[in-house]
């Protein structure tokens, strides 16, 4: 399996983590949320692996924007991945799926340097 990184191409942080990775020679697919979304399936995945409320974007822009209904009507992973499924511009990212099945959320170039052999 390939490297997969989810994100939004516009991102700051999307766009360092693409650089980093092509600068160490990472073969990886990008996935568009814009124009690709995130699935159901994706997106329960994601969150039993790292958790909803990591993959939940609360500090962004997109959450701020909600109104106050909206964000109250997430409490739990189901609320959660719904919003996500809707508003993909809410879940963290970049979110990469790992040749080995782990799935991280966010860039951390210590962390993604310890991923790789050798």
């Amino acid at each position: 399996m390939t490297l997969r990184l989810h994100g939004i191409p516009n991102c700051d942080t999307v766009k360092r983590a693409r650089a980093w990775l092509t600068d160490h020679g990472v073969a990886h697919d990008f996935i568009d949320f814009k124009k690709a979304g995130a699935s159901p399936t994706d997106l329960r995945r994601w969150a039993q692996a790292v958790g909803w409320e990591k993959l939940l974007n609360r500090q962004g822009a997109t959450w701020r924007k909600l109104d106050a209904a909206t964000q109250a009507r997430v409490v739990d992973a189901a609320s959660a991945e719904q919003l996500m499924h809707q508003q993909t511009s809410v879940i963290k990212r970049p979110v990469v799926e790992w040749p080995d099945g782990a799935v991280t959320v966010g860039f951390s170039p210590e962390a993604w340097a310890s991923r790789l052999p050798g």
